[in-house]
């Protein structure tokens, strides 16, 4: 429950005030640039939580645009968090962009979404598209105010009544980022599996989904077998519409879904995994000069095939008179992120790409491998999963009987994906064939 929430700039004036209950004087927000200063002296980074005199500030940071919520209550910190994060989506999708000058110009329609979106400190109605039906720039314009939709007082408050369409389809995306660290002999330090569940809707009425996934931990409750592999999902997050007393009591996913596109799920796997595209590198460093060779690998099976592949390969700061040899793709120089980028549009499992680059070097250094960065690698692999997670069911169940197609994909990309680079072979003459 919040007392007030502010929208600050960068040197904690207050843009936009919203007192909800009264028991905190607005000039309690002046002691929040100065806490977050002292805070980030102290731990070297601002603490979305911080507490003084009895009163605790939650803050989330958008551009140069501070948005805090205060509070004297015992409440629920994260539910205040996810608050923040509810309006900056809102004001996203009215403004485009959250920085000043974008709340100055919009701070009328901004104080209506205040007042809409929390009623006495208590969160009310989150959904844009809901508010977007009856909160409009162009509203002061209208000779007869429009009246709030009929989901603001359902308990359905995400979907409004009367949707139509002639054709009823569902998108269902399960994506999976790879997070990994894996040190220069190939071994994996640490890996996890980031996932989400993204759905776009278009069905008409209100209809009811029941989505079936083959988890470990509902075969287990109800005593069945499952045919194929099942996951243990960790860290499991829902879209408000999911009926999570359903999901308690049977492991069922049920829900009325919002109109359009939206986040249904997102879960978290710690598994030990392999690296799905493996750069083994070969650094030389001689007096005035740098090589590198990197051999790529796509550790994965021969069917599926990794779209708009990067290697960044990091480079000493003042390298220059670049040249590159690669078996596949293109190679560019990006100074200005001290790196080289090797881009490969289609890379099949299975297969091995290699790489040559020389750069002069017009300084002499000491290499210190505490401040060598790593290489980073981007990848999207269609219709595959390395979690091995699968839609069993889609079922679709509206009154009126309409038949409705459920479309399934499955997408790995990369998370946080970097590998450790050798410490470079120095002196003696070079082991690398010439570019």
């Amino acid at each position: 429950m919040a007392s007030s929430v502010f929208l600050l700039d960068l040197k904690g004036k207050p843009l936009i005030a919203r007192d909800y209950r009264g028991d905190i004087p607005l000039t309690a927000i002046d002691r929040f640039m100065p806490l977050l200063q002292e805070r980030e002296d102290e731990e070297g980074t601002g603490l979305p939580v911080m507490t003084e005199n009895g009163v605790t500030y939650l803050h989330l940071r958008e551009k140069d645009v501070y948005m805090v919520a205060l509070t004297r209550k015992n409440t629920n910190a994260m539910t205040l968090l996810q608050f923040l994060h509810h309006l900056s989506k809102v004001f996203t999708e009215y403004f485009k962009t959250i920085e000043e000058e974008s709340i100055r110009d919009n701070f009328v329609i901004i104080y209506e979404l205040l007042d809409e979106m929390m009623d006495y400190g208590v969160p009310q109605i989150t959904e844009p598209k809901i508010l977007q039906e009856y909160i409009t720039q162009e509203s002061h314009m209208l000779e007869i105010t429009p009246r709030p939709p009929m989901a603001v007082t359902n308990a359905v408050s995400w979907r409004s009544e009367g949707i139509s369409y002639r054709k009823n389809e569902v998108f269902l995306d399960v994506v999976e980022s790879i997070n990994m660290l894996v040190n220069p002999k190939g071994n994996v330090l640490s890996s996890d599996i980031q996932g989400a569940i993204k759905m776009k809707v278009y069905l008409s009425g209100m209809p009811e989904l029941r989505l079936g996934l083959n988890d470990k931990v509902m075969f287990e409750s109800t005593g069945r077998s499952a045919k194929g592999k099942a996951v243990e999902m960790e860290d499991i997050r829902f879209h408000q519409c999911v009926r999570l007393s359903k999901f308690e009591s049977d492991r069922t996913i049920s829900f009325i879904p919002p109109d359009g596109e939206f986040e249904l799920m997102s879960y978290r796997l710690n598994t030990q995994l392999k690296p799905l595209i493996w750069c083994e590198s070969v650094v030389e460093s001689h007096r005035g000069r740098v090589e590198y060779m990197i051999k790529a690998k796509a550790q994965f099976k021969h069917r599926s095939t990794a779209n708009n592949v990067e290697v960044i390969v990091p480079v000493p700061n003042d390298s220059d008179s670049p040249k590159f040899k690669s078996t596949i793709g293109s190679v560019k120089y990006a100074p200005e992120r001290s790196a080289f980028v090797w881009k490969i549009k289609q890379f099949q499992g299975g297969k091995e790409a290699l790489l040559r680059a020389h750069f002069g070097l017009p300084s002499i250094r000491d290499d210190d491998p505490e401040r060598r960065p790593p290489i980073s690698v981007k990848f999207d692999i269609p219709y595959f999963t390395t979690s091995g997670i699968q839609v069993r069911y889609l079922k679709i169940v509206e009154k009126s009987g309409y038949q409705a197609l459920p479309w399934v994909r499955y997408i790995t990309k990369n998370g946080d994906y970097q590998l450790r680079m050798p410490d470079p072979i120095t002196g003696g003459s070079s082991r690398l064939p010439p570019i």
